[in-house]
């Protein structure tokens, strides 16, 4: 895919994105400037990734990201992210949600077991299945670094 039609793709549309405050995600939602970001994590406007955007707009930012930005509570390792079924953000994401980028993993290797099944395994089963709801959905993509990681190390 050309880079011409990847950012026409994103033009005008709601993307979710989980795991924002990780690596990858980080450079992402920088970079990225869409119709709306659904963002599954609540600490990601004072990460370093906006000191760009808050350079460049100024006073403007707070009000550019209010547009852009709409950060949701949630917990992936729960079926429906652990939203409430009665929860505003679950029906934006039900009804507006035209693509997911699932970025959250844990790559830690000392990480529980159950801690790292909820993120690695049932996380990305979680996503599918709220793929599964959205209306808009064009696509969902799965991006892991988890795995390569765990391969390296006991190899």
């Amino acid at each position: 895919m050309e880079l011409g039609s990847i950012l026409h793709f994103v033009e005008n549309k709601t993307i979710l994105i989980t795991g924002a405050t990780g690596f990858l995600a980080k450079i992402k939602v920088e970079k990225i400037l869409v119709e709306k970001i659904q963002i599954l994590q609540n600490e990601i406007i004072g990460k370093d990734l906006f000191r760009l955007l808050k350079e460049n707009l100024g006073p403007n930012f707070n009000s550019f990201i209010a547009q852009k930005l709409t950060l949701v509570p949630e917990d992936i390792s729960h079926q429906d992210l652990g939203l409430d079924s009665h929860s505003i953000f679950k029906q934006q994401i039900y009804h507006q949600t035209h693509a997911i980028i699932n970025l959250a993993t844990t790559t830690n290797v000392d990480e529980r077991y159950d801690i790292s099944f909820g993120l690695n395994t049932f996380g990305v089963k979680h996503i599918i299945n709220l793929s599964k709801k959205c209306t808009k959905l064009e696509v969902c993509v799965h991006i892991s670094i988890g795995l390569y990681i765990y391969i390296y190390i006991y190899i």
